[in-house]
């Protein structure tokens, strides 16, 4: 993640900082429910150590990292929190594309050897596509108007290469 010069950005600096540090604590390749466990270690980590507003505040960052869409019913303050933090986090798809490409490969070499190259070429594509379907990729203003457009070219790209061509008709 990239949060340096947007610190003051955020209206509570606290449980992102938190936020970033644990967001990612577990993190199993044969799982789907990382965050959810990143969040509870958290509260179990800072439990009596800080306060549980922030405890909580920061859990719910991290349980966004799931689905990358900032929930309804949040106070207009914690929404725009979230969306920045989401946005920090999927700031690598909008890279330079030799960034972006280590990104990926990075990803690869974590997954193949748990779900195989055919499984993980089909559950990529399927999530990227999944996020060029939306029609903001980054929910802040600040983050849209900076890398949305590359970071939609490189998700194209990058699933043209993970879905293999279909056959032509005779």
């Amino acid at each position: 993640m990239q949060l340096s010069g947007l610190r003051d950005e955020f209206s509570w600096w606290e449980p992102v900082e938190i936020a970033v540090w644990w967001h990612d604590a577990i993190y199993d390749p044969a799982r789907s429910d990382n965050e959810a466990r990143s969040a509870a270690l958290m509260r179990d980590d800072l439990q009596g150590l800080a306060d549980q507003r922030l405890i909580d505040r920061a859990a719910t960052l991290i349980e966004a990292t799931a689905h990358h869409a900032v929930r309804d019913g949040l106070e207009p303050d914690v929404a725009r929190d979230m969306a920045l933090f989401l946005d920090v986090d999927m700031g690598i798809l909008g890279a330079p594309a030799a960034a972006f490409a280590a990104y990926e490969a990075g990803i690869a070499a974590e997954y193949v050897p748990v779900h195989g190259i055919e499984k993980y070429r089909a559950g990529r594509a399927m999530v990227l596509t999944s996020f060029l379907a939306r029609d903001r990729l980054y929910l802040s203003d600040h983050f849209h108007g900076l890398l949305e457009e590359h970071a939609r070219a490189n998700l194209a790209g990058l699933i043209a290469t993970l879905t293999p061509p279909t056959p032509a008709l005779d």
